[in-house]
């Protein structure tokens, strides 16, 4: 008797905790309550390792400091800033002062002129051209990626920045520890022996230890002589070229940008090195001034456990919240938040163009029952949701009216928004929105549209396994 008051007692006291950490997030805490629940004493060991509160950590609470000061006032000198929203150019969103005061408040984020971007569809596109720029590059390449893998297509980018390196460029890598956990000694020793500085972003044994295991830098970043950079949502590796056997086809999509919008690329990884490294990069050479190469208004946006603001979140909501004709949204995980939810459903009430396209061959079950949980009550509403089938989408697109279309790493999941260091570019430019709404007319046709009184005949069991996904999503 007095053992089971004991452990009543403990199991109390770890749910408390639960619940005293976690209050911001309702959803997080109802997962791990009911992880304890289910898996008492053990699913607080987890809760331990795994969601500790990243951003309580002194050293990450300073990440976004990292950089030095005389670096960020340089930038913000040199590169052309939107100071209102008059001076963007597009007409639908002139008028947006209020959508505009949200973006333009976020920290680090402004939204700069003088850009040329390339919208690049698919991986062997994006490949091309990254290669074609760092064999171009005179002075140094940085290149993080959350997935690099030692097949033929990390193998070949490998020993290019090999060849720079002894060219005398100056090269760095960042790769996540976990999602690159296929990197061995054997594959990065030729990187160490040519000058290639690398470093894991929290490796798996330490992130473990210091309890961070579930934030990962799921950013893909490639930044060539501080000019030209690249980002979206293709990692590397031989499978998004259409070689796994299992997804076939690999849909994805990358962005090329050149100009003002590269010093904000820049600006991340670099806070990003100073983390990986300890190394404090004060030199401009970094941030090299140079004429204005475009026309185009881009917003780069990062978000990650170690600031206060959830900037991808409130971007997506904020612009979500002002649509006046369509939303489009693809994402390869699709597990919403309360408020984005809530804007989806009351969007496609009011008569709005919703549509959502979902993989129709997911490369994980149980998020693919955790996003069916979410669709009939929002079909209900009007959101038209499109399984596609060509192969795997995994490409991270929305697009509002044809006031702006982001592209990026971030998906439209609760991961994405709270556990992830994300990057997202906002476009503007009529060019880059028409590129990507030819992109969607292309992929809706790849899809076939969700039936909503055919989805509501699934058998109960499969019902069961989405509610049990559901509640466990927050943490997938």
């Amino acid at each position: 008797m007095i053992w089971l008051c004991i452990l009543l007692i403990v199991f109390i006291l770890q749910a408390a905790t639960i619940l005293l950490l976690e209050f911001r997030h309702p959803a997080k805490t109802i997962a791990w309550l009911f992880i304890l629940f289910v898996f008492p004493i053990i699913g607080f060991v987890m809760y331990y390792f795994l969601a500790k509160e990243y951003k309580h950590r002194r050293k990450v609470r300073r990440k976004g400091t990292l950089i030095a000061e005389e670096v960020r006032k340089f930038v913000f000198e040199t590169a052309s800033i939107v100071s209102k929203p008059e001076d963007v150019c597009n007409e639908e969103f002139m008028h947006q002062h209020r959508l505009f005061g949200l973006l333009q408040n976020m920290p680090d984020s402004p939204i700069t002129t003088c850009n040329e971007t390339t919208v690049l569809t698919n991986a062997q596109d994006t490949y091309d051209a990254i290669f074609l720029a760092i064999e171009g590059a005179k002075t140094h390449v940085h290149v993080e990626y959350y997935i690099f893998k030692p097949d033929k297509i990390g193998t070949k980018l490998r020993d290019l920045l090999i060849t720079k390196a002894k060219q005398g460029v100056e090269v760095r890598l960042i790769y996540d520890g976990v999602g690159s956990h296929k990197l061995g000694a054997r594959f990065l020793k030729p990187l160490t022996e040519a000058g290639v500085e690398h470093h894991a972003f929290l490796p798996p044994a330490f992130a473990l230890f210091d309890k961070r295991v579930n934030y990962r830098n799921h950013r893909k970043i490639v930044v060539v002589d501080g000019v030209t950079g690249f980002l979206g949502g293709i990692n590397i590796g031989d499978e998004h070229l259409g070689e796994d056997v299992n997804l076939g086809f690999w849909r994805d999509t990358h962005l090329q940008v050149k100009g003002d919008a590269v010093y904000f690329l820049q600006h991340t990884f670099l806070t990003d090195w100073a983390f990986v490294s300890s190394q404090q990069v004060k030199s401009l050479e970094y941030f090299p001034k140079h004429g204005c190469m475009g026309t185009e208004q881009v917003q780069i946006i990062s978000s990650g456990p170690d600031v206060q603001w959830d900037s991808i979140l409130e971007m997506f909501f904020g612009a979500i919240s002002v649509a006046r004709r369509r939303i489009w949204i693809a994402s390869p995980y699709f597990i919403p938040e309360d408020s984005i939810y809530m804007a989806l459903k009351t969007a496609a009430v009011s008569g709005l163009d919703v549509r959502i396209i979902v993989p129709g061959i997911p490369d994980s079950r149980v998020v693919e029952l955790a996003t069916m949980s979410y669709l009939e009550e929002l079909m209900q509403a009007g959101v038209q949701f499109y399984s596609y089938q060509k192969g795997f989408i995994h490409a991270k697109l929305m697009l509002i009216d044809s006031m702006l279309a982001s592209v990026g790493t971030a998906n439209m999941d609760m991961r994405s928004f709270f556990s992830n260091f994300e990057l997202n570019a906002v476009m503007f430019d009529q060019k880059s929105i028409r590129r990507i709404e030819d992109d969607f007319e292309q992929d809706f046709k790849d899809s076939i549209r969700i039936d909503l009184q055919e989805f509501r005949r699934r058998p109960r069991i499969h019902r069961a396994k989405e509610v049990l996904a559901r509640l466990l999503s927050p943490l997938l």
